[in-house]
């Protein structure tokens, strides 16, 4: 089994039962162990995380030790980067062992064809936001940044989050928005023209799920989040699905 999750924002200080939240992340890694193949978590996994040369942020101990275990029993974990861990460089590879993705890939699987990303930026309209996504992928900035005090950088990264999602209207994600309004769809539909071998494209970043057919052959999934939804996809060599987990049903 290959599972796919995004979008847990590990250590968001908008959520408020923060390590009841990691714990539930670190039991379902717990439980699909036995089982999976793979595990695609395609960004967003923590709030904030910036890797200084020797240090990184405090906290999540649980989930990069239950990662760990997994990459050490030989389960391939990748891990793609998304716009709130922009700043993973090696320390995840290094230490965790997991295959770093800073981009999207297209991968093969079962001799389907998935095109993986986290989803930020992709057929976006918002120059506002892209400005800022493109100075956050700035070497030049990232550099800057480094220089500022870990406990200063970290704590000014998690305001910054916070106030992210905050300045929404009760600090919920913008509902579906219809076929022909969200970028994620109106992204694949475009990528397709040009790229006809995709079965599925697979994204997080939007915090609500989709799952839609887009061609008679072409899926588009997007995975929710580990906040309130929990939700996951599983392809079993043949079939897709996409679930909310729910502690104790497997």
């Amino acid at each position: 089994m290959i599972y796919f999750i995004s979008d847990a924002h590990l250590g968001s200080l908008a959520i408020e039962h923060r390590r009841m939240q990691e714990r539930r992340l670190v039991r379902f890694l717990d439980e699909i162990k036995k089982d999976a193949e793979a595990i695609y978590m395609l960004g967003d996994m923590f709030d904030f995380w910036y890797e200084y040369k020797r240090v990184v942020p405090k906290g999540f101990t649980r989930f990069l030790g239950k990662v760990s275990e997994l990459t050490d029993m030989g389960i391939e974990v990748h891990y793609f980067i998304g716009n709130h861990d922009i700043w993973a460089f090696s320390y995840l590879a290094e230490e965790c062992g997991v295959i770093l993705h800073p981009g999207p890939a297209t991968v093969e699987l079962h001799g389907k064809t998935f095109y993986l990303a986290h989803g930020d930026g992709l057929g976006a309209k918002d120059k506002k936001f892209l400005v800022i996504r493109s100075i956050f992928h700035s070497k030049v900035c990232q550099r800057l940044f480094s220089w500022i005090h870990p406990d200063l950088g970290v704590k000014f990264g998690l305001a910054w989050a916070k106030h992210s999602r905050m300045k929404r209207k009760d600090g919920k994600e913008v509902p579906y928005q219809g076929e022909n309004h969200e970028p994620l769809i109106r992204y694949s539909k475009q990528y397709l023209k040009e790229h006809h071998d995709i079965d599925y494209f697979i994204f997080g970043h939007r915090h609500i799920e989709i799952d839609m057919m887009i061609t008679k052959q072409t899926r588009v999934m997007v995975l929710g989040e580990w906040i309130s939804l929990f939700t996951y996809a599983a392809f079993d060599g043949e079939n897709m699905y996409m679930e909310n987990y729910v502690e104790g049903d497997n």
